[in-house]
């Protein structure tokens, strides 16, 4: 008769090992090419306004950064991100389901040509990849996806006026 001890080598050797060798096996060659790696990120672009006026952008990777003021005046610096910010940006991106936001989030039979409500046009570069979301604020199809774009469009915001509020704090 086998020993406790025994049993559970033997249960070990027969059904995890093999368990964890496929999971390696299947799962590497998709970690591998995944079209959206952390290690690929190169920038990102974030405008926003009324219709197809987007006066209102961010370049991550230049720090180009230029918003309407309460006034109505376009102001115009230079924001850089720090670099944990923009891998922070990644992974809540990630986490969010950014990369399986359709291209347009905008109601059925809208016309972003001629719409003039708000929109946010969000666009992630990587080296070999670029994925470009457009939303339309007066989205209503589905809640779910409206909320997690709002989500995404928030933690651009944040972040930005984060180093925006930094930047103006070390002059």
């Amino acid at each position: 008769m086998m020993s406790t001890n025994a049993k559970k080598i033997f249960l070990l050797l027969t059904i995890v090992v093999p368990f964890l060798a496929y999971c390696v096996f299947y799962y590497m060659p998709i970690i591998k090419n995944a079209p959206f790696r952390s290690d690929e990120f190169v920038s990102f672009q974030f405008k926003w306004g009324a219709g197809n006026d987007l006066v209102n952008s961010y370049d991550s990777a230049t720090g180009d950064y230029q918003y309407l003021n309460s006034k109505d005046s376009l102001i115009k610096t230079n924001v850089k991100l720090r670099q944990n910010d923009i891998i922070y940006i990644h992974n809540k991106a990630s986490e969010i389901g950014f990369w399986n936001f359709p291209d347009v989030i905008a109601n059925a039979g809208t016309d972003l040509n001629k719409s003039k409500v708000l929109r946010y046009v969000m666009q992630f570069n990587y080296k070999r990849k670029t994925k470009k979301v457009i939303f339309v604020t007066d989205y209503s199809d589905i809640a779910k996806l409206r909320d997690v774009a709002k989500q995404m469009k928030t933690l651009l915001e944040q972040s930005i006026n984060d180093a925006e509020e930094r930047y103006t704090k070390k002059k």
